[in-house]
Parts: structure tokens; C-alpha cells; sequence
């Protein structure tokens, strides 16, 4: 590998990782900003502001992780002289738009437990289907590289 080129070879270990963060930083923001909101409708209504909303907010995280997984099995396959650019790029988007859908999900769970107190389960219910969608990606760009 020479010239410009060079200057790319670890684009997809890092892609992996940023754009997973990326995501997790966006839907952390937005399920917090509901989460605030809800918080602050509590105190205005004189009611206990429910602290379990934060388990909305901080379910965005987790994608940082497998964003840093892949970026391990990438890195590996790169010591071997393997640049997939395109695994990181492409699985680091996906994990990195579910972190923000669960981000954007956590916040309408967010309004809608704060104020009625009821359904946290459900509500969690939905933010692990969408989880389900970046674990997928993980484990099936694991299993892709894995192979090469």
C-alpha cells in the first residue's frame, strides 16, 4: 500500500467506532432533551419527577460498544493486511442509526412515562427490539470478517 492510499488503510477501524458513537451521541442528546422536559412537566405539576427516565436516556450507549468490538475485529484484520473500509464504514452507520432511532424512541417513552407513570416495561420492550438491530450488524460483520 503506498502514497495516498496509506493515509486510509485504518478509515474503516475507525469509521466503526465514530459512527457508532456518532449515533449513541445523537440519541443520548435527544432522549435526554425529553427526558428534561418530562422532568421539568413534573416539578411544574408538583409531581415526583421520575428518575428511571434515565434508563432512557443512557440505552443510546451501548451501540459506542459494539462500534468498539468491531473496530477490535477490524483492527485485527488489518494487523493481517486486510483494510475493510467498507465493513467499518457501513456497520458503524448502522449501529450508529440505531443508537439514534433508540435515542429518538427513549424520548417519546420518556414524555409519555412521565406522565402517565405507567408502562416503563413496555417502553423498554421497545428500545431492545431496536437494540436487537445494531447487535445484529455486530455479530453478523463479526462472523463476515471472521471468515476472511
Amino acid at each position: 500500500m503506498e502514497g495516498t492510499l496509506l493515509h486510509f488503510k485504518n478509515l474503516g477501524i475507525l469509521a466503526a467506532l465514530a459512527f457508532a458513537a456518532m449515533g449513541s451521541a445523537l440519541g443520548t442528546g435527544v432522549a435526554g432533551m425529553a427526558a428534561v422536559g418530562s422532568w421539568k412537566k413534573c416539578f411544574y405539576q408538583n409531581k415526583s419527577a421520575p428518575f428511571i427516565l434515565i434508563v432512557f436516556v443512557g440505552a443510546p450507549l451501548t451501540q459506542t460498544i459494539y462500534g468498539m468490538i468491531v473496530m477490535n475485529a477490524l483492527a485485527a484484520a488489518a494487523s493481517k493486511g486486510q483494510y475493510l473500509w467498507d465493513a467499518g464504514i457501513f456497520c458503524g452507520m448502522a449501529i450508529g442509526l440505531s443508537a439514534w432511532m433508540q435515542g429518538k424512541a427513549g424520548a417519546a417513552a420518556a414524555d409519555a412515562l412521565g406522565e402517565t407513570g405507567k408502562g416503563f416495561s413496555n417502553y423498554l420492550m421497545v428500545l431492545g427490539i431496536i437494540e436487537t438491530v445494531a447487535l445484529f450488524v455486530m455479530v453478523f460483520t463479526l462472523m463476515a470478517v471472521g471468515k476472511l
